[in-house]
């Protein structure tokens, strides 16, 4: 292999990821998109890129872990070279498709063309070593939080708050579920097409495709991304996550409702709404803080055919009593900002980005947020809050308190079509991700009396 077409390989370009994902706190779904695009890779290859960063990323420190043993001065190793052992020990222990032989040859390789001698030795010889002796285990660990935390590859105080909050065996199964790869889920517009008719367009375009066990408009596809169909040209399917499509049920919208949405791009709920609105009654006025986002909600509304109902503003939610008078809306959508920790299936890197100094962050803004928004409601209207998440700090909690300081509220249990999903004692959507196979979400539902 030559050392251009080693620079195209999938392993070269999964250490050049890897070292911008660690260094630069870049995601590794852009990063991992951006690649696609510059290299000419073949399917194959492709679906190994993905494998590897996603792979390494979710096993990261176990793989610290298994390497430590076998490397004298970490300190002095550098971030690229990290990446190469992770990578290699990766193929090594998790893919049985990849012989080891070749594991190690490649990352010699790769190290020769992006080092020295020396470096490509180093590589060689760690390898090789783990080869003959095998790695430690994390079963020798007796701290329960460590042993999750190594196990899984989560950091400490993600397994520390889950435990608070869920209980050991719970936060066990929700570290193995967000260990998965993400299903591929797309939302269809019925009132464009039936759903039968859907499924049967797809399959003869060679989809497998199954409905969704939860969401009334959702499929499950088994196999590939459906993007190039014309369906989704037109706007009869689009990718959405399962969790995500219960919000527009929960919402129960009339089809004359005027309705904010206070942190809406990229739109996918904003859009969703909107199918169940009547063009010349209904409307959407969806806000949110960057400009630059709400270029997003159009472009989705434009393709799904509903631009007409959603009017887009740029504002900070938190500041909404200053633009819009009381009781303006019948319903209200606050999709909250927040850590994003139900999405580690597709975004693994949050993981590592995130703090629990960001979790009580994250709870006064969403409060914010929630108290100024409230007024804005009509007496008897809905206000629906949601976040993709799964503490219950940023969930629960937060709606306790908002309840305490408005006591013209009160819950009502979460509406969802199909009634599969059990709601908590309080009537929310506490959805974790093992239950479904979802993204972790959680949804309250509130009415103004």
């Amino acid at each position: 292999m030559t050392k251009t077409n080693l620079k195209n390989s999938s392993r070269y370009i999964a250490v050049t990821i890897l070292e911008k994902i660690e260094k630069n706190h870049s995601f590794s779904n852009l990063l991992l998109s951006e690649a696609v695009n510059n290299h000419q890779l073949s399917d194959k290859d492709r679906g190994l890129l993905t494998e590897l960063v996603y792979g390494v990323i979710q096993n990261k420190l176990l793989l610290d872990y298994q390497l430590e043993p076998f490397i004298k001065q970490p300190k002095k190793v550098e971030n690229w070279v990290k990446q190469l052992l992770r990578l290699s020990l990766y193929q090594m222990t998790q893919l049985d498709k990849v012989p080891t032989h070749a594991s190690v040859n490649e990352a010699v390789r790769i190290a020769k063309a992006r080092g020295h001698k020396g470096i490509s030795g180093f590589v060689n010889g760690v390898l090789r070593s783990i080869d003959r002796q095998g790695v430690r285990s994390p079963e020798d660990i007796t701290d329960p939080v460590t042993y999750l935390s190594i196990k899984h590859s989560y950091p400490k105080w993600i397994i520390e708050l889950l435990i608070e909050e869920v209980g050991k065996e719970e936060t066990e199964k929700i570290a193995q579920s967000l260990s998965k790869r993400a299903k591929v889920s797309l939302r269809v517009n019925t009132t464009m097409k039936a759903m039968d008719d859907v499924i049967e367009q797809l399959g003869q375009e060679g989809f497998k495709v199954r409905k969704s066990e939860i969401a009334k408009d959702g499929l499950i596809c088994e196999n590939g991304l459906p993007v190039q169909s014309d369906l989704f040209e037109k706007g009869i399917i689009t990718v959405q996550d399962e969790s995500s499509m219960l919000v527009a049920e929960a919402m129960q919208i009339d089809g004359s409702d005027r309705i904010l949405d206070a942190c809406a791009a990229p739109g996918g709920k904003t859009t969703h709404m909107a199918t169940y609105l009547n063009e010349s009654e209904g409307a959407i006025v969806a806000v949110d803080l960057h400009e630059n986002k709400l270029g997003k909600i159009h472009e989705n509304a434009e393709r799904l055919g509903v631009s007409g109902l959603i009017e887009t503003k740029v504002l900070d939610a938190r500041k909404s009593t200053e633009v819009f008078a009381s009781q303006t809306f019948d319903k209200i959508l606050v999709d909250a900002p927040c850590s994003g920790l139900g999405l580690m299936r597709r975004k693994p890197d949050i993981r590592y980005q995130k703090s629990i100094e960001d979790v009580f962050s994250l709870q006064k803004v969403q409060l914010d947020i929630l108290n100024n928004v409230a007024p804005l409601l009509k007496k008897g209207g809905r206000l629906l809050y949601s976040t993709c998440t799964i503490t219950l700090k940023e969930n629960n909690e937060v709606i306790e308190s908002f309840l305490r300081d408005n006591t013209d509220f009160k819950v009502e249990p979460v509406y969802t079509h199909k009634g599969v999903v059990q709601l908590s004692k309080e009537g929310y959507v506490n959805l974790y991700p093992h239950y479904f196979d979802t993204d972790g979400f959680f949804i309250a539902s509130l009415i103004k009396q």
